[in-house]
């Protein structure tokens, strides 16, 4: 067999385990629409669950997911990002920066249910937080705060070293340098790390199963530190004990596609800043 036959087959494989990875998820995302579309309605969608759990919706579960999600990313971002221009753009103590790298790819390791443990332990009961959405925000914050950080060092190593050059060799200080040059050209990497972050609190159950999520709450929280409802736990409820299966099957295969939906709109979202800076570093 030459090597141009050997090119060939190598990409048809290739091709045929892309074709069947595109595959296995359309097949997943077709089952969750078939068996939830018929839950879809506007009741379903903007009221409070009752008859325990078998009737109504799933509205206080879709605002309890949105709290957890924009208070971790509030707390895991900034502080993701700012370790990892520390990492890259500041230690200069190979020691140090290895230290910080295999400590943070240990945390990155640990299973999400300690999380959830270490957070009802330390912001539950410690810092007084109770069951709480700050409790919950905290705790998954910390479970993606790895994944932002990697995220965010490789991005900001894929900016050519010319750029920090050029830009020394004008006048700029460093801190100017990290933020008017490195950081443009990084954050469309950058956001792709907060989409990776956002997909997965999205659909965590253990972190929320000690700090923040509330079996039956079908009252909006007044505060940070209320209970909510929150829809990877309302699913969990459902589908297992607690409820009655049969009657709720349909809610819950709803609340997947619910849930499927909304992380397909955050990304949706992140994707369109994404280009908004991919187009801005266009014009300089």
């Amino acid at each position: 067999m030459n090597r141009k036959s050997k090119q060939t087959i190598a990409f048809g494989a290739f091709r045929l385990l892309s074709l069947a990875v595109m595959g296995i998820l359309l097949w997943i995302l077709g089952f969750i629409i078939y068996n939830g579309a018929g839950a879809m309605s506007i009741e379903f969608l903007t009221t409070s669950p009752k008859d325990n759990m078998t009737e109504g919706g799933i509205f206080p579960a879709i605002v309890g997911t949105f709290y957890l999600v924009v208070c971790s990313m509030a707390f895991a971002f900034p502080l993701g990002v700012m370790s990892a221009i520390y990492i890259t753009e500041y230690a200069s103590n190979a020691t140090i920066v290895r230290i910080i790298r295999i400590m943070t790819n240990n945390l990155g390791g640990v299973p999400s249910i300690v999380f959830g443990l270490f957070g009802m332990s330390l912001f539950v009961n410690t810092f007084g937080f109770g069951d709480s959405i700050l409790a919950g925000s905290l705790t998954l914050g910390l479970l993606i705060l790895p994944l932002v950080i990697r995220t965010t060092e490789e991005a900001l190593k894929a900016v050519p070293d010319a750029y920090r050059s050029g830009s020394l060799a004008l006048g700029a200080t460093k801190l100017q340098t990290v933020r008017r040059i490195v950081m443009p050209a990084a954050m469309p990497n950058i956001i792709t790390g907060l989409i990776l972050s956002i997909g997965r609190i999205s659909g965590e159950t253990a972190p929320i199963l000690f700090t923040a999520a509330a079996y039956f709450l079908p009252q909006l929280p007044h505060s940070i530190f209320d209970q909510v409802m929150a829809l990877p736990y309302h699913l969990y409820v459902l589908a297992t004990s607690g409820t009655d299966i049969e009657a709720s099957e349909g809610a819950a295969y709803g609340t997947a596609l619910v849930l499927v939906g909304i992380v397909l709109l955050m990304n949706a979202f992140a994707g369109v800043i994404r280009r908004y800076f991919n187009n801005k570093m266009k014009t300089y």
